[in-house]
């Protein structure tokens, strides 16, 4: 039977791998531990009904194991995790949490249209504070092993860089030179290139969010 993966397909483009965050950090843990899998591109404005028969919630991404399909991210990475040990992925418990509030900051900043309502501020202080832990513990958040809480920031630093730079002109500081490194060497990855959506998509996924 093996591994299958339901993740969520472009925006008009239901044959294209799509711009969902957390479908691509399950994509990510696969491709990093080299599970073989089978994946499924499900149209989130037209869902299958194989899909929702097996899937009531209809959220992506969700995985199947050869029993029954499960869904939620953090769930499905603890499960790779566990039935694929090898190489380990598990973060040390005190760097867990380590950059969790950027996606929300930036989602804030990315909608915001008052400039001086403090979510740039807030999303730089987020950056910053990663900046700092880069810089004690880097090249990754768990030194020189890439680990889950790398897999789960790659693709939301990667929507921040896609869509600030298209929406707002914005990028990270050149003096969060860390950051920026970090940056990097998470998108020059074998498996981030193979599990990324092509940057028109991101564009097209946030820009109903953007422009309501």
């Amino acid at each position: 039977m093996g591994v299958e993966v339901c993740v969520k397909a472009a925006v008009g483009a239901p044959n294209v791998l799509g711009d969902c965050p957390f479908s691509q950090r399950v994509l990510l843990t696969l491709e990093e531990k080299k599970v073989t899998y089978k994946m499924h591109l499900i149209n989130v404005s037209d869902k299958p009904k194989w899909f929702l028969e097996v899937n009531p919630e209809g959220k992506v991404p969700v995985i199947n194991f050869g029993d029954k399909w499960i869904p939620d991210s953090d769930v499905i990475v603890g499960l790779i995790e566990e039935k694929y040990p090898n190489p380990s992925l598990i973060a040390p418990p005190e760097f867990a949490s380590v950059g969790s509030k950027i996606f929300p900051t930036f989602v804030s900043f990315l909608k915001s249209k008052d400039p001086s309502d403090g979510t740039e501020q807030a999303l730089l202080d987020e950056l910053k504070a990663l900046e700092e832990h880069l810089k004690a513990h880097g090249p990754y958040v768990n030194g020189q092993n890439i680990c889950s809480v790398d897999m789960s920031l790659a693709p939301k630093l990667y929507h921040l860089e896609v869509a600030l730079g298209h929406f707002k002109k914005w990028s990270v500081p050149e003096s969060l030179s860390h950051v920026r490194n970090y940056i990097k060497l998470l998108f020059e990855r074998v498996s981030f290139k193979k599990t990324k959506a092509e940057e028109k998509y991101v564009i097209a996924g946030w820009a109903p969010k953007v422009n309501p």
